[in-house]
Formats: structure tokens, C-alpha cells, sequence
């Protein structure tokens, strides 16, 4: 349920009415204006993207900013509702996360005024909204808003996506290990047969019951279309898995990066990788790996004439209780 908010007609605002828009009881859905934002944040900074009591969240201060800038009081409940396409895990970091929000005609209106009121700026209100952002949860440098727009007719952030696409970063005994990234690196003490883990991923790839690669949660289901998984070694000397799927079950894709690890330093072969996947249930043979080396890169949307029939059919066919 969206939140509710006073309603204020545009003509009672002035060019210097400075008046807050505070909740009250009596708004609907209608009309209401949908923004997308664009971001990206180091994870070691959060527990994750979902707001929690007493624990710093990307949802969180994102949602705190947002009810200064708007005006709706400092409980969490009167933050307006994100919607994201990755709800990363603590630790996980992001270049390419996107979320999206409402608010009501008033609030648009406000902050257009407002932004009318310091003069002719780049963008509109909808970039006037960023810098706010910015200044305010950006302001420990480790959560950016790169960009806020109005969104498309039929956006959802989450269920209008046609796919995520991971980045994992690692380094084994073969490559050189920089201090200065080791907060986005995992060091293996070992020495990885990067062409193993390549087939052996690319073998994954399709329409598949991937249970043994995600943490159970009652009544979500496991099946996924891995469309790309593959490993590379980048200018530095290290390792980067590419993963790309419709959706991801919880720690799916740490646990196919523990797999592919394992294969490369030869406790796994592909046949037995396979087998694992026919399997269906968890088992040692696919660790999950540190948060600290994934980095949710991009999520890919159809174009615009087709974004509300994807949500629906997304929908239609997801869990609620599924991750991204």
C-alpha cells in the first residue's frame, strides 16, 4: 500500500509557499507520479539493500532522504515504498541497480516549484530530486543516485525486467593481489584452471531447477533461465565470472561462483557439476562465496511499448517470496 499523503491543490501554492505537505489520511494511487532511479553503492557500507531495525540499508537511508526532501516526517513508515530489480545481499555492491517510486501530484509539484525557485537548473525537478538525494544519503560517497527520471508508462523496477547481470571478481594464486581492491575481490589461495570453469559454467546455462545452488525459502520456487555464465581474466590478472539470468534465488549466484571455483581447482569436474544441478537440493558441493567479490552491474528492460505487458506477465508467473 502506497503511503498516504495530504492533498494540496496546485493553485494554493505560491511562488513562495514554503509550506510542508505532511501524511494524512485520505489519498489514493491516482495519478500518482512514477520515478525511476538509477544507482550504485559499495556494499561493504550496508546489510543489504532491504531496510532493517537498527541496521544501515541502502532502502533505508535512501527511504530516510526521501521523507526529509518530501516532508513526511522522520518515522520509516512515512518514507515512500521502493521498488528495486536486485535486492542485494549485505556486502554486495552495485553499478546498475534500479529502483523505482511514487509520489503524488502535490509532491511532484512541490518539488518542481522549488526547483523553480533557485532558478533555471539542468534537468528539472527530476534532477533537482538526485542532487537532493545525493546530498543527503550520498553524503558518505559509498551510495550515488546517478540518475532520476520519469518513468515510462508501465515501468516496474522489479518486474518489468527482463534480466540482472552479476559481475564476480576474484584473484587466485596466478594473479597479482592489490590492497587497494580487496574489499571488492576474493583471494584464493589456489591456482584455478580458468578454461574448466568456463565450460563447466557455460554448461549450466538455460531452463533449470537451480535448488541446489539457492537457500530454500517456503513456498518460492527455484527455477531459473541462466541466460550467460562465463569467466574471463581482465588487464589485472584477475578472474571475473559473468552471470546473467531472468532472476536470481537467494545467494544463487555466490554459490554458482563457489561451483565454478571448485571445478577450477579440480574437486569438481563438469559431469559432476551437472549431476549437482540434476540433484535439486543444496549440498557441499557448491559453497557460497563472499558478498565482498559480486557486483549487480545491469538490469536490462524491454522497450517501452512493452513494459507493462512484461510486469504482468512476470506476475503471473513469479512468487512473491522470490528473490531477484
Amino acid at each position: 500500500m502506497l503511503p498516504r499523503i495530504a492533498v494540496v491543490s496546485s493553485s494554493s501554492l505560491g511562488a513562495d509557499d514554503r509550506r510542508p505537505v505532511r501524511p494524512i489520511v485520505g489519498w489514493s494511487a491516482v495519478n500518482t507520479v512514477r520515478l525511476r532511479l538509477d544507482l550504485a553503492y559499495d556494499g561493504a557500507a550496508f546489510s543489504g539493500w532491504s531496510r532493517q531495525p537498527g541496521l544501515r540499508t541502502v532502502e533505508g537511508e535512501l527511504g530516510a532522504a526521501l521523507a526529509t526532501i518530501l516532508r513526511r516526517g522522520a518515522d520509516p513508515v512515512d518514507a515512500p515504498r521502493l521498488t528495486v530489480a536486485g535486492r542485494t545481499d549485505a556486502g554486495v555492491h552495485a553499478i546498475g541497480q534500479v529502483a523505482h517510486l511514487e509520489l503524488s501530484p502535490e509532491e511532484w509539484h512541490e518539488i518542481a516549484q522549488r526547483d523553480r525557485r533557485r532558478g533555471p537548473r539542468e534537468g528539472g525537478p527530476a534532477a533537482s530530486l538526485r542532487r537532493r538525494l545525493n546530498g543527503i544519503a550520498g553524503r558518505h560517497g559509498d551510495l550515488v543516485v546517478r540518475d532520476a527520471t520519469r518513468a515510462p508508462a508501465g515501468f516496474d523496477a522489479r518486474f518489468s525486467a527482463l534480466w540482472r547481470r552479476y559481475e564476480y571478481r576474484l584473484v587466485d594464486r596466478a594473479g597479482p593481489r592489490d590492497p587497494r581492491r580487496r574489499g571488492h575481490t576474493l583471494w584464493v589461495d589456489e591456482t584455478l584452471d580458468l578454461a574448466a570453469m568456463d565450460s563447466a559454467s557455460r554448461a549450466l546455462t538455460g531452463l533449470h531447477d537451480f535448488a541446489a545452488f539457492c537457500k530454500a525459502r517456503e513456498g518460492a520456487t527455484t527455477i531459473r533461465t541462466l541466460l550467460d555464465y562465463s569467466w574471463s581474466r581482465d588487464e589485472d590478472g584477475a578472474l571475473i565470472g559473468h552471470v546473467r539470468a531472468d532472476a536470481f534465488c537467494h545467494s544463487m549466484v555466490r554459490a554458482l561462483v563457489g561451483a565454478a571455483i571448485a571445478v577450477g581447482a579440480g574437486r569438481l569436474d563438469e559431469d559432476a557439476l551437472l549431476t549437482v544441478l540434476d540433484g535439486a537440493r543444496r549440498t557441499g558441493a557448491a559453497p557460497v562465496v563472499g558478498a565482498h567479490g559480486l557486483t549487480l552491474v545491469e538490469v536490462g528492460y524491454p522497450p517501452d511499448a512493452e513494459l507493462a505487458a512484461r510486469a504482468e506477465q512476470t506476475r503471473a508467473r513469479r512468487d512473491p517470496l522470490l528473490s531477484d
